[in-house]
């Protein structure tokens, strides 16, 4: 089985895996559209966290991360997961590439959280998008840290990559912490 992960899964695993290949999906785009109430928010008071949504253009690339996951340890991982991202309602399989380009030759597992379920927010201004990051927390820590970590594996694995949502979102985060005195590790 092989999972490919966009969000989190990029920079924290937390699973046993044979080798991780860095790469992409075509036909989407990354956004902080899915609310998170059990990890970077709490319920009344939620996060957001990235979700997978269609692109008008095919060639659209998603960044992230694939690992192979041998076989005695799939039931053990699938159970974790089942937990973690208990938040997306969808699981699809999807053609990766490599960052040679070069199309996987087994498909992988992703989660995706769909508009037909509760936590998924939607759209909403940068502005807006920001605030929410900037002010949430949950038991795995400040919203704002799932957005810098995510954008240090961009800068890291594939810095020639183009996110502008990611990017652009976590500008508008570190300036609000700025203005407001937190003080942050930087992901640059």
């Amino acid at each position: 089985m092989w999972l490919f992960g966009y969000g989190s899964l990029t920079w924290k695993v937390d699973f046993p895996y044979k080798q991780r290949v860095v790469g992409y999906i075509k036909g989407y785009s990354r956004r902080f559209w899915q609310a998170s109430v059990d990890h970077r928010g709490v319920p009344g008071r939620p996060g957001r966290v990235v979700t997978l949504v269609g692109s008008e253009n095919p060639e659209a690339q998603v960044w992230g991360a694939a690992y192979e996951i041998l076989p005695q340890h799939e039931a053990e991982v699938t159970k974790k997961l089942n937990i973690r991202e208990q938040r997306f309602d969808t699981r699809l399989e999807m053609t990766m590439y490599d960052a040679e380009d070069q199309k996987l030759p087994h498909p992988v597992m992703v989660f995706v959280g769909t508009s037909q379920k509760e936590l998924f927010l939607g759209d909403a201004p940068l502005e807006t998008l920001a605030k929410q990051i900037s002010e949430c927390h949950g038991p795995s820590g400040p919203n704002y840290e799932y957005l810098f970590q995510l954008a240090k594996f961009m800068r890291m694995e594939v810095p020639e990559a183009k996110d502008e949502h990611l990017f652009q979102l976590e500008k508008a985060v570190k300036n609000i912490l700025l203005n407001i005195n937190v003080k942050f590790v930087s992901s640059s």
